[in-house]
């Protein structure tokens, strides 16, 4: 399966979003189809052999909207280049452009549009390179710099200004030419309050004149009723569907009325003004809705351009882009770190606070891990490029938050289940309203019109679609900048009804840096203890196991290599070593393999544990020769981290393979409310699934390896201290550093973006629920109140700009104290 972005152009609305997802689905080869209202996008999981994007570019084309397919990826091996060529601004400029990069061997293929002097150049790096591609463009009398991805060819930046230029546009010319008919319609709309009148030429002439100056407005705004109409013909009505009945409907009474057809009054200044409204809020929220995205702006704002490389003992500053895994970098104080990478050489310290959310430097030295984008802040050092392009932490981020971004919490279901049928709903509204009121209460075909034509415009879609999404963009814009990056908004929202947080303990609570505190021999001395445990394990990758063999090492121990060897999983391991067969491992082990433990053994293992201590048990022969106890240090935070979970009013469990005295020692430190010991790494999912059947709702912090199982298992998987590596599979919640007070973090961010997402929900229900029965007239036996379309059209034109202004209140979220 094939997985695709596509942006969408002219969507107005939730329901739009709707109509569009429920037509990609039916196509024969979409395993699945979501449509964001607030991104603008559609994510397609398709299979290439039997769909392709033109079928939904047709598909989207067909209900009026427009699709930008994104373009094809270069095959395996070829690197595309963009250019921005200067000077090239006409077509035989092109021309003489093409035909000198044709010539260079390795260019597979050029794109030019010399309308925007841009260049797009598929090559095979093996073959050349940018400098030759610059180098031809100059002899040809023009220059070439290269553009970095995320800046000038940000089609979704350049798509989202043009959309607000034109909007902009159209209100100033709207607001223009409804002016106008205002005025004449004035006389009319004060009678009885304020009595004048124009002279008699414009009076005679007024209907004319009014007709002339309102139908360019209907004009400069067709996309609503070109939509609208077509949205009625293909059964899937949206909210230009809405629009085009009501304002089409004032527009044509009109005509009616001013070319004498029937008698009554004109409606021009009604429909050029709710038109003129709606566009005012489409344009605000346009603006609004760019907002949203600030953090993925951000982001890729703060990837650098160019890298300083030794090449050929050469330095040399050359396009990121050209950086290639291996290089040679130099950094000095002040400079972004262009790519991910080892120190080679120097010492420094490092502002990593836009990647981790650290707001302290941290200090680098040869050996350690730098990340690009960071901001190298005091010395200067050299270092090996480890991960570049695609492969750069910074990349992996922005993936992460586009795909939670653009992904559709469980309580969005029931916006697009209402969005689904809403604008239908409202039609007929509108419809009956219009027959109580002129068949059977008796009232003017005009005071009927007015009813429907308000009934039509009041309605508001786009507030509830707008209500859910925005506020996960917010969410996890926020998320990223705290080093909390959060993998999809089911994850976001399912963390805020979780009531019990369950830590694996190795790595999790503690270091995972085990060290070898106590050796204690029945019959043998520390030394030969070591020797048997550390040869037996000198090929383990078990944590505990190299803290042995470090151990014997530290002490100038010399150790063999074992003839054979066998792990088992949560007991330790069998080898053997000059023909000595020996067992290292815990009480299970050796009740496995029928070894005797004397009382003498058992009461200082016993001692070890009570003080948290973790005991392995050396065998030879099928003797007991010792034991050794290895601790492992509780990380700097962890207590506090617990602390405010607590605080916050949550539970805490710990589950280990550790025996049950080990692990309460452990627990009793950090104070963790329940203790799970005993566990074996393949059956910490069952632990899971069972606080789950007892009905709580379960969160598991692991490493997000060796923690798999579990972490797919529980409600909400954090997968936590990934480093450089955040694009893990397990864990829908992924936490950059090992500082568990980032879950709290995590927590406090889930619960924040639910209040928001309830608040935006709860205006925008209520504005509807409330605005629609006004709009039909309840009020009007009462009170003598009839909505004026104009007022219902303002409302609906703002109520969706107010929900997007209360998610931007999301952007001054800082993690809080408790």
């Amino acid at each position: 399966m094939k997985k695709s972005t596509i942006p969408i152009i002219g969507m107005h609305c939730a329901s739009c979003a709707v109509n569009i997802e429920r037509k990609l689905k039916k196509l024969q080869g979409v395993a699945n189809a979501n449509v964001n209202y607030a991104t603008n996008k559609a994510t397609v999981e398709f299979d290439e052999n039997k769909v392709t994007h033109g079928n939904f570019k047709e598909t989207i084309e067909s209900l009026g909207y427009g699709a930008d397919i994104p373009e094809e990826s270069p095959k395996k091996g070829i690197t595309r280049l963009y250019l921005h060529v200067i000077g090239m601004n006409s077509l035989h400029c092109a021309n003489i452009v093409e035909n000198a990069l044709k010539k260079i061997e390795g260019v597979q293929h050029i794109e030019l549009n010399f309308a925007l002097e841009k260049a797009v150049v598929d090559y095979d790096k093996e073959k050349t390179d940018f400098s030759k591609i610059k180098k031809a463009t100059v002899v040809t009398g023009y220059d070439a710099e290269p553009i970095e991805l995320g800046e000038e060819i940000d089609k979704e930046k350049i798509a989202r200004e043009k959309e607000i230029n034109e909007l902009k546009m159209r209100i100033t010319y709207s607001a223009l030419l409804t002016l106008p008919v205002l005025m004449l319609a004035l006389p009319e709309m004060l009678k009885g309050i304020l009595n004048f009148e124009y002279p008699e030429f414009l009076m005679k002439y007024s209907a004319i004149i009014q007709f002339l100056f309102a139908t360019p407005v209907m004009y400069i705004n067709r996309d609503f009723f070109i939509r609208g109409f077509r949205g009625l013909i293909n059964r899937m009505p949206g909210m230009d569907s809405l629009v085009a009945l009501g304002v089409g409907t004032a527009y044509v009474y009109s005509i009616a009325v001013g070319f004498n057809f029937i008698k009554g009054s004109m409606y021009y200044e009604t429909a050029a003004l709710l038109i003129t409204f709606i566009v005012l809020g489409k344009y605000l929220e346009a603006v609004a809705k760019g907002k949203t995205s600030e953090a993925i702006k951000r982001l890729i704002g703060l990837q650098p351009k160019t890298a300083l490389v030794v090449r050929n003992r050469k330095e040399m500053e050359i396009p990121i882009k050209e950086v290639i895994v291996g290089d040679m970098i130099i950094i000095k104080p002040g400079d972004k770190i262009p790519v991910d990478g080892l120190v080679i050489d120097g010492v420094s310290s490092v502002d990593e606070s836009m990647i981790t959310g650290e707001s302290m430097p941290v200090h680098k030295r040869k050996g350690d891990i730098v990340i690009g984008a960071t901001i190298n802040r005091t010395g200067s050092f050299k270092f090996k490029a480890t991960k570049i392009g695609s492969d750069t932490m910074i990349a992996q981020i922005i993936k992460l938050v586009e795909d939670a971004q653009g992904s559709k919490a469980p309580i969005q279901r029931l916006v697009d289940a209402v969005a689904g049928y809403f604008v239908q709903v409202v039609i007929l509204l509108g419809l009956l309203s219009f027959g109580y009121w002129y068949f059977i209460a008796g009232q003017t075909f005009l005071f009927a019109i007015t009813i429907l034509v308000s009934t039509l415009v009041i309605a508001c879609p786009c507030a509830m679609g707008l209500a859910t999404p925005t506020a996960i963009m917010l969410g996890t814009g926020k998320g990223a900048e705290n080093g909390v990056l959060i993998k999809n908004a089911e994850s976001l929202e399912l963390l805020h009804q979780v009531k019990t947080v369950v830590f694996d303990k190795t790595g999790t609570i503690t270091k995972g840096e085990a060290i070898v505190t106590d050796v204690f021999g029945e019959r043998l001395s520390s030394a030969e203890i070591l020797v048997l445990a550390g040869s037996a394990e000198n090929n383990s990758e078990h944590h505990l196991a190299q803290a042995i063999v470090k151990k014997a090492k530290n002490l100038k121990i010399k150790l063999s290599e074992p003839t054979s060897f066998n792990a088992i999983p949560g007991h330790g391991i069998e080898a053997v070593v000059d023909e000595i067969e020996i067992l290292v491992g815990n009480m299970e082990l050796m009740k496995k393999k029928n070894v005797k433990i004397k009382e003498e053994i058992v009461k200082k293992m016993h001692e070890l544990e009570i003080a948290g201590k973790t005991v392995v048990i050396v065998a030879a022969n099928n003797k007991v020769a010792g034991i050794v106890a290895i601790a492992d240090t509780i990380k700097e935070h962890s207590k506090e981290a617990i602390e405010k979970l607590h605080q916050m009013g949550y539970e805490t469990a710990m589950i280990t393979g550790d025996n049950e005295r080990t692990a309460q020692a452990i627990a009793k430190q950090v104070r963790i409310d329940r203790v799970l010991a005993h566990v074996l790494p393949e059956d910490k999912a069952e632990e899971i699934k069972r606080l789950q059947e007892g009905g709580k709702k379960v969160a598991f912090v692991g490493d997000g390896i060796n923690d798999a199982p579990a972490l797919a298992r529980a409600d909400v998987g954090i997968a936590i201290g990934a480093g450089t590596d955040v694009a893990i599979e397990s864990g829908g919640i992924v936490l950059v550093k090992s500082d568990l007070r980032d879950i709290v973090t995590a927590l406090q961010l889930s619960r924040y973006t639910m209040k928001k997402i309830k608040q935006n929900l709860f205006w925008a229900f209520a504005y509807n629920t409330i605005g629609i029965p006004i709009a039909m007239g309840i009020l009007y036996p009462f009170t003598g109140f009839l909505l004026s379309p104009v007022i219902a059209g303002a409302a609906m034109a703002f109520s969706s700009v107010s929900v997007v202004s209360n998610s931007l209140l999301m952007r001054s979220f800082k993690p809080s104290d408790i």
